[in-house]
């Protein structure tokens, strides 16, 4: 038995250390297969995660590559030659894309609201690269130059300051009313650049013969003064131009002779559309803040900030004034109580004294019949003048009013050449 259990001991004893040796290869294949399988699985996880970066990348790729012939809905396509038409009316939101980061040309733009669209360089070009001695004016919003367009127009080119923070709005200003309006008596604008050119500029019809202020008392007044009959006819066609102007519902609010410009046959053509406004229907006013020439503006308006069209009606009354005094609307150099022209012309009025007013040239004391019209018109002009605006005429009764005196004074022609017509010939 000690054999055996000896034997049984000898047995189990041997078997366990070879469980323990068997258990110790087992462990470092185990180990070394874990590692392998590790490894396998890493290799495998980045080959996937790289696989799926490539097949973005791909994708990405064919989605910003559009197929042949299919336009990208999302990107602008340049207009034609043909859509450089200067009869184009499409409108900018149909015609220059919105995307600030486009590197789409938009001076290749064929209009603006229906306003044709010049290229900068065209411009620059026009006007010999803005030379100085081709300047024409300046304001309070820009320079003005003559300039020649490839097709022989002869055009004004306003270049709007770049200090003046208001320019866009001006320039958007114009070129949305323009369209809006055609009228003999108003300038006519050929076109502007793009939004986002060098700069902003706005060219126009040029008007040859100066302002009226020029050839009232300006650089023009020496070279022979405006007659009588041509002072009345610049007054009848400026109101037609603002009466026009009101009944398209805008209101200019920056009327005044410096901006009423004239041909070379004397007709009118009023400009400078950087202050108007598009007038609402049925609103009797607008309320804004005072804008406008000193010694032109609205006195309701710039105490009350109510815009309306009786505001062009007050101005225009001041218009009247300088023509039949050839005086500005301001001048410091006068006496205290007449540095304003509408304080004295309506002084004048109320004391009996326009003689002291009207302009020595006119002949006002000699002439019965032209102090018969002066006289007509300075009446209108202190209406107009009224301070509160409900007193005042419309601009298409002033207009009707000024159309009577006009056709007086035809009448009064006609029966002048009738009267030398038939007097007797003098016996030599």
């Amino acid at each position: 038995e000690k054999q055996d259990v000896g034997l049984r001991v000898g047995i189990i004893w041997l078997p366990l250390s070879l469980s323990v040796v068997s258990a110790n290869v087992f462990s470092e294949k185990l180990n070394f297969l874990f590692a392998l399988s590790s490894s396998l699985g890493l290799g495998i996880a980045g080959a996937v995660v790289a696989g799926i970066l490539i097949g973005i990348g791909i994708l990405c790729f064919k989605r910003r590559q559009p197929a042949a012939g299919v336009k990208n809905k999302y990107l602008p396509t340049p207009p034609s030659s043909a859509g450089l038409s200067t009869t184009s009316t499409t409108h900018l939101s149909q015609t220059i894309p919105s995307y600030p980061t486009s590197n789409y040309d938009i001076e290749k733009e064929s209009t603006y609201f229906g306003t044709h669209v010049f290229s900068y360089q065209e411009l620059e070009e026009a006007t010999d690269n803005f030379n100085p001695a081709k300047q024409l004016g300046e304001g309070g919003f820009g320079t003005v130059y003559y300039g020649m367009l490839n097709d022989r127009r002869e055009v004004a080119v306003k270049r709007l300051y770049k200090t003046n923070f208001k320019r866009v709005d001006q320039y958007m200003n114009e070129i949305e009313i323009f369209p809006r309006i055609r009228h003999p008596n108003l300038v006519t604008l050929y076109g502007c650049t793009s939004k986002r050119s060098t700069e902003l500029l706005l060219v126009y019809e040029y008007i040859p013969n100066g302002t009226v202020a020029d050839h009232l008392y300006g650089k023009l007044s020496n070279s022979g003064f405006l007659t009588w009959p041509i002072r009345l006819s610049i007054a009848v066609e400026t109101a037609n131009a603002l009466a026009h102007l009101h009944a398209s519902d805008i209101i200019h609010r920056d009327v005044k002779t410096a901006n009423i410009l004239l041909d070379n046959s004397f007709k009118v053509k009023v400009a400078d559309f950087g202050l108007s406004r598009l007038f609402p229907n049925g609103v009797t006013h607008v309320s804004t803040a005072p804008q406008g020439t000193p010694g032109y503006v609205d006195p309701e308006y710039f105490q009350c900030y109510q815009l309306s069209e009786k505001s062009d009606v007050y101005s225009y009354g001041v218009v009247l004034f300088e023509l039949i005094s050839a005086k500005p609307a301001v001048d410091t150099s006068r006496h205290r109580d007449d540095i304003n022209l509408a304080n004295m012309g309506m002084s004048r009025i109320r004391n009996h004294a326009l003689h002291e007013l009207v302009d020595p040239s006119l002949r006002f004391e000699n002439d019965y019949a032209t102090k018969k019209m002066v006289t007509a018109i300075a009446e209108l002009a202190s209406r107009c003048l009224q301070q509160e605006r409900n007193m005042r005429p419309s601009m298409e009764q002033v207009l009707q009013t000024l159309i009577g005196i006009q056709g007086e004074q035809i009448g009064l022609q006609k029966a002048e050449k009738e009267n030398v017509r038939c007097r007797p010939q003098e016996i030599s």
